[in-house]
């Protein structure tokens, strides 16, 4: 799936993206923002392949807005003014939709996008007051504690984030299975089964029984 942010100002304009991104099934709606600023705290925290991002708004608009990042999704900028498809087009933006365009449109803005892009390998997480950076590959579980989760990595220093995991479980991709209510741990990392418990690295993880039968069918798949 590909994980999709709307930035739009105009509430209307807002509402057709929403439409169009939950009616074609290679795209997943993560926000719809009406300005960057909000959209910007949300980056923070998910994970995002692809905007779409109008260009004539207010405070910051969506061309300067995509400068600042320093990782740059995947973007197809959109905008009812057709003379900034050229500065769109040199920021190597999949496509330019001229408001007020189709389903039709929008999809073939898709099928662009489909033909290059690949989903994102990295999350960013807030610990710490900074936002680290994190391979998926690197992450063998998360532990639910109290109002945190402990991010615990395969290397390095382990990470506590004011977050759940009901969120987590919703952003991470299939190599990440929830297998306790208080556990996701990463497939990659198993090292076998044993009763009501998963050995991952050196934790024995307690498996939930309405989780067990997800977990079984993960590992018969790989």
């Amino acid at each position: 799936m590909i994980r999709c942010l709307i930035i739009d100002d105009e509430p209307l304009a807002r509402e057709i993206l929403e439409s169009y991104s939950k009616a074609h099934s290679q795209l997943q709606l993560v926000g719809s923002c009406k300005n960057a600023l909000d959209a910007k705290v949300l980056m923070e925290t998910q994970a995002i392949d692809l905007l779409f991002l109008d260009i004539n708004m207010p405070e910051l608009s969506g061309l300067n807005f995509y400068k600042t990042l320093v990782h740059k999704p995947k973007v197809i900028f959109t905008t009812a003014y057709a003379e900034y498809a050229v500065e769109g087009f040199e920021l190597e933006a999949v496509d330019y939709l001229l408001k007020p365009f189709s389903y039709e449109r929008f999809e073939k803005a898709i099928s662009k996008l489909s033909s290059s892009t690949s989903p994102q390998n990295y999350l960013l997480l807030k610990a710490d007051k900074r936002t680290h950076k994190v391979d998926y590959d690197k992450i063998s579980y998360f532990e639910s504690s109290g109002d945190y989760v402990k991010v615990i990595l395969s290397e390095g220093k382990n990470l506590i984030i004011s977050e759940t995991l009901k969120n987590l479980d919703q952003q991470l991709p299939e190599a990440f299975i929830r297998v306790h209510r208080s556990y996701i741990i990463a497939l990659q990392h198993i090292h076998f089964l044993e009763g009501n418990q998963v050995k991952v690295r050196d934790k024995m993880v307690p498996i939930g029984q309405a989780y067990r039968q997800n977990l079984e069918q993960a590992l018969h798949a790989k």
